[in-house]
């Protein structure tokens, strides 16, 4: 009969792959990670009345539809064939929406020192709030664009005058507004109230107000600059999101906790031995936009509109063919209803916000345009009023 003490061996140690009480812990964090984050911007999808996200496979091109056709009058004389009123409907790809990486370690020093809960579950804390920043950002990028302008001369009617327009250009779309959301100003808003009390509630990181100077809902931040009312109605915002639980990761040992009821992020820890650190990954894809950027109003307080012109990052490599170009442009449109159109000169032009580019040459995003080397193409992004928002300016290199 063998001496087990002399083989050195655990016999009573759990066997591989056994979930023990450190699996269940990991788990439950992740459990606790994107059920939290999925809540806390379905609370905020709540507020802004969007019943639901989207759902989009990844990488799914994100489109625009433009109907085109001509009502036929129908008075004709009796027995004569009634005219067919034709209609087709185009698509322009205005942005792609795909699967983002992000990852976070904690390391073994970091936690010996600080003990779990500072390292560890303070830093997921942070990390979902900087997720929260990716999605909101883009957002107010977009928001601060918006190009149905104008002043006002006191606050309290500028927020009346932003409710006012926003409300009239849905009109003119031959749209209702179900509601309108604004935003403001933290600073602005206590200035207004003085010494009252006020009970904000919280979103997904937006601090809003309900039934607050005729609008539906105020968010207070300050990413809008002070002296600045930010509109547009509920019915003009929308969500894209990408379903992590869609993907063939698992398939591929890349497993990720997601949240059954909302689907909107994925996350995953581990042990990383050879490093001793604990990492942490995160994927989502989620888009949070206004589908009119000129159903956003920016109403400025004071004498003058202080809207100012985006700025884009336009470079110009030499073409296929002699005396093409191929124009690349970092920036991806930020409304489905925004174009791109631009100008070839001998120097560039120079673009101001608001201005009319209409007679510009419209540009896809992707073919070549034929020019002459060392000329200035400028290209504008411009909303469905051929108002430009943004503008870049790259000189030209030709295929010869």
């Amino acid at each position: 009969m063998h001496d087990i003490r002399k083989l050195g061996l655990q016999v009573f140690a759990a066997p591989d792959g056994m979930t023990g009480e450190a699996q269940v812990q990991v788990r439950a964090r992740e459990i606790d990670f994107v059920t939290s984050f999925g809540k806390n911007l379905q609370a905020l999808l709540d507020v802004m009345g969007i019943t639901r996200m989207i759902r989009k496979e990844n990488g799914s091109a994100l489109k625009t539809k433009t109907v085109k056709g001509e009502l036929k009058s129908g008075d004709v004389g009796e027995g004569e064939e009634i005219p067919m009123s034709q209609y087709k409907v185009e698509e322009t790809v205005f942005d792609t929406i795909k699967i983002e990486k992000y990852r976070k370690g904690v390391s073994l020093e970091a936690i010996a020192e600080k003990g779990y809960e500072a390292a560890v579950q303070d830093t997921d804390e942070e990390f979902k709030s900087d997720l929260q920043n990716v999605v909101t950002s883009k957002f107010y990028t977009q928001l601060k664009a918006g190009s149905l302008t104008g002043h006002e001369t006191a606050w309290q009617m500028a927020v009346a005058m932003a409710i006012g327009k926003v409300v009239a250009k849905f009109q003119e779309m031959k749209r209702t507004a179900t509601g309108v959301a604004v935003w403001v100003n933290t600073l602005d808003v206590y200035k207004y109230l003085g010494a009252a009390d006020i009970t904000l509630q919280t979103a997904f990181g937006f601090k809003y107000m309900t039934d607050f100077l005729g609008a539906d809902v105020v968010f207070i931040t300050s990413e809008i600059p002070q002296n600045v009312v930010v509109a547009t109605p509920l019915n003009n915002l929308a969500a894209y999101y990408v379903d992590p639980g869609d993907s063939e990761f698992a398939r591929a040992g890349l497993a990720f906790t997601t949240d059954a009821e909302t689907g909107f992020i994925g996350f995953h820890t581990e042990g990383t031995y050879g490093r001793m650190i604990s990492d942490n990954f995160a994927i989502m894809g989620l888009r949070l936009f206004c589908e009119y950027l000129d159903a956003i109003a920016y109403i400025s307080v004071g004498s003058s509109d202080t809207q100012t012109l985006g700025t884009l990052d336009v470079t110009s490599e030499a073409g296929s063919g002699a005396g093409l170009t191929k124009l690349s442009v970092k920036e991806q449109l930020m409304s489905p209803r925004n174009s791109w159109k631009y100008k070839d000169a001998a120097s560039a032009t120079n673009v101001t916000c608001g201005m009319d580019v209409k007679n510009w040459t419209k540009w896809d995003g992707k073919s070549e345009i034929a020019s002459t080397a060392s000329h200035h193409i400028t290209l504008v992004e411009c909303d469905q009023n051929y108002k430009a928002v943004r503008s870049g300016d790259a000189v030209v290199n030709v295929g010869e």
